[in-house]
C-alpha cells in the first residue's frame, strides 16, 4: 500500500476501477497516515469519523472513492466551521459550499478539515489560533500560506487533493514552498458560496494536487455557475481541462515573460537558475518566449494591501458574538461585549488588517487610499489585457524564495505582506494562474514558477503546465521521511 502514498488521483481511480483497491480501503489508508505522520505536520484541524461518510463505497464519478480536504474557511454541512480562529469556537455549517457539494456529487470524499491562517490572512500559516502546519520538506520552515494545511497535507501524501482559497496567491504561494500544483481560476469561475468572505472582489477557491492532470480534473468539478453567487460567470460546462493534456505545447504559443518580475529585488541567485532552467524547457517544447516589462507588478502589492484590508473590515464586522461563535463572557454591557469578544476572538493578524481595513475606509481617507486603489487596479486589469494582445500566458515566478523558517518576518510584518508580490495581481486582475513546481534550492527546498492567462484561459495554461510537467521530473519528487 506503501506505494499509494504519493499516486495521483488518475492512478487511484484507475486501481479503483480494477477493484484492485476498494474506496473503503484507501480511505482507511489515508487516515492512517493521517495517524502516523500529521502529529508532527499538523496539516489537519479535524479528520472525520469513517462512520460519518455517507458515500463511502461510491466508485462512480471522477472522483469515486478519493477522499481529500477542505481548507477551514469552506463550509461543509454539518461540520465545524472555525476558520482556524477562537471567534468563531462551536460553529457548526448548516450547507455544503457549492464547490463541496459539486465534489460529493463527483464522487469525493472530503476526509475532514485543512489548518489556515486565521479567517485566511496571512502568507506563511502561522496565524492559525489551533497550530502551525510544518512544510513536510523542512519542519523549521513554513509551508506557505493561507492554504497551510492543504498544500501540506498533499505534498506530504496524506490525500492526492486539496481545496484551499486564494485572496492574493494563497494557494499558489504555499503550494511553490510545498512542491506541489496550486491553481487560482478565473474569478467567478467557481463559486464563493460557503466560502466565508475575507476580501469578496478577490476570494477564489482553489486546488491544490501533486500533479497538473489531477488539478484540472479537480477544477473542472468544481467550475460552473451558480444561482447562490452573483459574482459566478454564467457558464454551464462541461468544464474539460483534462482533454487538451497531451503533453505537447499548443503550436506558436507565444509566452511574456515578465523581466520586472524575473528580476526583481531580493530575488535569490538559486531560484533565479530554477526559473530560467523552466524557460529552456518550455523553449524546447516550442514555446516563444517575449520578455516583456508589466509595470502593474510594481503597483500590486500596495493596492492589495488597501482593498483587502477594506474589505476584511467590511466582511469581518459580522463577527462580534452576537448570532454565532464565541462570546466573551465576562462583559457588562453591549459595547463591552462586542469589545471583549472581537479582541480575545481574534488573533493578532486580523485585528493589525482589520484596523488598517478600517482606516483606508474612514472618513477623510476613503478616497485617499481606497478609492485610489480601485482605480489603480482598474488600470492594471488595463495593462494585462493589453499584454494578452500580445502573448497567450505569462511567466512569473511565484515566490522570491524557498521556505523561509517560523518566526523569520515576526518583527517585520511588511516583509511577510510582500510574500504575495507576484501572486496577488492575478487576484487583482481576476484572472487565472497555476504555480508548478520546477526544482529545488538551497537546503533542498521547492519552488515553483506561474503560468498566468487572459480570464478563463485555465485550459491553455493548464495543457502548457502539463506538457512542462512531463518533461521534468520534479512532480514526482517527495520527502523521504514520508514513505
Amino acid at each position: 500500500m506503501k506505494e499509494l502514498a504519493f499516486a495521483s488521483i488518475k492512478t487511484i481511480r484507475e486501481k479503483i476501477q480494477k477493484r484492485e483497491l476498494s474506496p473503503r480501503e484507501y480511505v482507511d489508508f489515508c487516515i492512517k497516515r493521517f495517524e502516523t505522520f500529521d502529529s508532527t505536520i499538523l496539516s489537519a484541524l479535524e479528520i472525520f469519523k469513517p462512520e460519518t461518510f455517507n458515500n463511502i463505497e461510491r466508485t462512480e464519478g471522477p472522483l469515486g472513492g478519493i477522499p481529500g480536504l477542505i481548507k477551514d474557511n469552506i463550509c461543509q454541512k454539518n461540520r465545524s466551521l472555525t476558520c482556524a480562529s477562537k471567534i468563531l469556537a462551536g460553529f457548526v455549517s448548516p450547507y455544503d459550499a457549492t464547490a463541496v457539494r459539486k465534489l460529493k456529487n463527483g464522487g469525493a470524499i472530503p476526509l475532514g478539515r485543512a489548518n489556515c491562517d486565521e479567517f485566511a490572512m496571512g502568507a506563511s500559516g502561522e496565524t492559525s489560533a489551533f497550530q502551525k502546519t510544518k512544510n513536510p520538506w523542512d519542519q523549521t520552515r513554513v509551508p506557505g500560506g493561507s492554504s497551510s494545511g492543504s498544500a501540506a497535507a498533499v505534498a506530504a501524501g496524506l490525500v492526492p487533493w486539496a481545496l484551499g482559497s486564494e485572496t492574493g496567491g494563497s494557494v499558489r504561494q504555499p503550494a511553490a514552498l510545498c512542491g506541489i500544483v496550486g491553481s487560482k481560476p478565473t474569478y467567478g469561475l467557481v463559486s464563493r458560496y460557503g466560502l466565508v468572505a475575507y476580501g469578496s472582489s478577490l476570494d477564489q477557491i482553489g486546488v491544490c494536487t501533486r500533479t497538473v492532470h489531477d488539478n484540472a480534473l479537480v477544477l473542472g468539478i468544481i467550475a460552473g455557475m451558480d444561482d447562490k453567487d452573483s459574482t459566478a460567470l454564467p457558464q454551464k460546462g462541461p468544464h474539460d481541462y483534462v482533454s487538451g493534456l497531451t503533453g505537447t505545447i499548443r503550436p506558436g504559443l507565444k509566452i511574456g515573460v515578465v523581466t520586472n518580475a524575473l528580476y526583481a529585488e531580493g530575488m535569490g541567485n538559486e531560484i533565479k537558475n530554477r526559473l530560467q532552467d523552466a524557460l529552456r524547457k518550455l523553449e524546447e517544447l516550442g514555446a516563444e518566449l517575449i520578455e516583456l516589462t508589466l509595470p502593474a507588478m510594481d503597483y500590486g502589492a500596495a493596492v492589495y494591501f488597501m482593498i483587502s484590508r477594506a474589505e476584511a473590515a467590511s466582511n469581518l464586522a459580522r463577527f462580534d458574538g452576537v448570532r454565532y461563535g464565541y462570546r466573551a463572557p465576562d462583559a457588562e454591557n453591549l459595547r463591552d461585549m462586542y469589545e471583549l469578544t472581537r479582541g480575545k476572538g481574534f488573533g493578532r493578524e486580523v485585528r493589525r488588517r482589520i484596523l488598517l481595513g478600517n482606516y483606508v475606509l474612514s472618513a477623510g481617507h476613503a478616497d485617499q487610499y481606497y478609492a485610489s486603489a480601485c482605480a489603480v487596479r482598474r488600470l492594471m486589469r488595463a495593462q494585462f489585457l493589453e499584454t494578452f494582445k500580445k502573448v497567450d500566458l505569462l511567466f512569473l515566478p511565484t515566490s522570491p524564495a524557498g521556505a523561509f523558517k517560523f518566526d523569520a518576518f515576526a518583527d517585520n510584518p511588511l516583509q511577510m505582506d510582500l510574500q504575495d508580490y507576484f501572486t496577488a495581481p492575478s487576484n487583482l486582475v481576476g484572472m487565472p494562474a497555476v504555480s508548478v513546481p520546477c526544482g529545488f534550492v538551497e537546503n533542498n527546498l521547492p519552488v515553483g514558477f506561474q503560468l498566468a492567462g487572459p480570464d478563463c484561459s485555465e485550459a491553455l495554461i493548464f495543457q502548457t503546465a502539463y506538457a512542462y510537467e512531463q518533461a521534468t521530473e520534479w512532480h514526482a519528487k517527495h520527502p523521504d521521511w514520508l514513505v
